[in-house]
């Protein structure tokens, strides 16, 4: 089993908290097609498995005209992907898109709606309404794709309880088979960072937004989603296999500016930067991880998900010092320690940054 990530870094206008490489200068998407058939040539022997998992992720890949988007995928090892799924917004969902992808052989659809609010969709510079997202999922769905993830924020600028639950509520009455979750964080570099530097934006404070995260935890499991990953929820047997993959260190090959890659034993990426991507021969960077580099690798991917860390994989020295550094955790039961497996609790999910913080090397 193995992963293919395309990365197509176009899209309309950026979101205020979005640090993801992104442009908006798509008038270079020929070059950039041209570059990724290019990239793919010189790297496809890095990962000698058939890919069982496409993903095409951004950016936004659904504002390509489909006729490219089919050109590129015809020139690339994807006819044998159990799970094939394109990123999308719902401003971008048309029936006559929709067909086009599943032609393609694209079999799922991750949305970025992340609230049912109008307001706070205006406050966060998104292009599309409430109900543009409704139109979205039911034209989906009609067209024959229902494999589909969507996003959600919490924590939002102007955000509270009540409005957080109404929109998780209506995202759950059309019980999607995935959907996603996150804590709005305020990176550097970003429009929203520099809002609240600026005193504009007020960031949520830390109660209400673990009460926000309690309440999604409590709505999702009511409506028999199982938490199988900080931020990913799935009904039975519905897991992203693809981000799945980047969890538990199956191999993946990522092609386009700012894609990140793993053989199983090397991590390698690509600058965030499209000129660059496109004029030069390789700019493939390896990351030179040392042995301590790759355990910790293995503890925040590990620790992130339902199913924890198996001890038994650890060498004594590693599984003893972890054992050990996680102890306090244990007993205050933000840790579990089940035989030889170790995970973080749900409701300690929450502050999992600090709990990872304690036990990487």
């Amino acid at each position: 089993m193995a992963g293919l990530y395309i990365h197509i870094p176009f899209c309309h206008s950026k979101c205020i908290y979005c640090d993801f490489y992104s442009t908006p200068r798509i008038d270079s998407l020929d070059q950039l097609l041209d570059a990724l058939l290019r990239e793919y040539q010189r790297r496809h022997d890095e990962i000698s498995e058939t890919f069982s998992t496409v993903y095409i992720g951004g950016g936004t890949p659904s504002i390509i005209p489909t006729d490219k988007l089919a050109q590129l995928l015809r020139s690339l090892p994807v006819g044998d992907a159990k799970e094939f799924t394109i990123e999308a917004n719902p401003e971008d969902i048309t029936s006559e898109a929709v067909k086009a992808w599943r032609d393609m052989g694209i079999n799922r659809i991750s949305m970025g709606i992340q609230s049912f609010d109008d307001i706070e969709l205006k406050a966060i510079g998104r292009r599309h309404s409430a109900d543009d997202a409704a139109r979205a999922i039911e034209t989906i769905i009609g067209h024959g794709i229902t494999n589909i993830s969507c996003d959600l924020i919490y924590g939002l600028p102007g955000q509270d309880a009540a409005s957080w639950r109404r929109s998780l509520d209506r995202l759950l009455a059309y019980r999607l088979p995935h959907l996603s979750a996150y804590c709005l964080s305020y990176e550097p570099g970003t429009a929203l960072y520099a809002r609240m530097t600026a005193g504009k934006i007020r960031p949520t404070d830390d109660e209400a937004l673990e009460e926000m995260y309690a309440l999604l935890c409590r709505r999702a499991a009511e409506h028999g989603y199982e938490h199988y990953e900080i931020s990913n929820f799935a009904l039975p047997g519905m897991r992203s296999r693809h981000n799945s993959s980047y969890w538990t260190s199956t191999p993946y090959l990522g092609l386009g500016p700012g894609a990140h890659s793993f053989d199983g034993s090397v991590r390698r990426y690509n600058p965030g930067d499209l000129k660059t991507y496109i004029t030069a021969a390789d700019i493939t960077v390896i990351d030179n991880e040392n042995d301590d580099d790759r355990f910790n690798d293995v503890i925040i991917t590990s620790l992130r998900t339902s199913d924890g860390l198996d001890l038994g994989k650890l060498t004594e020295k590693r599984r003893n010092y972890l054992i050990k550094t996680a102890s306090p955790f244990v007993t205050d039961r933000s840790m579990i320690k089940t035989g030889q497996n170790l995970r973080i609790s749900e409701p300690a999910w929450f502050r999992s940054d600090a709990i990872l913080r304690e036990l990487i090397v």
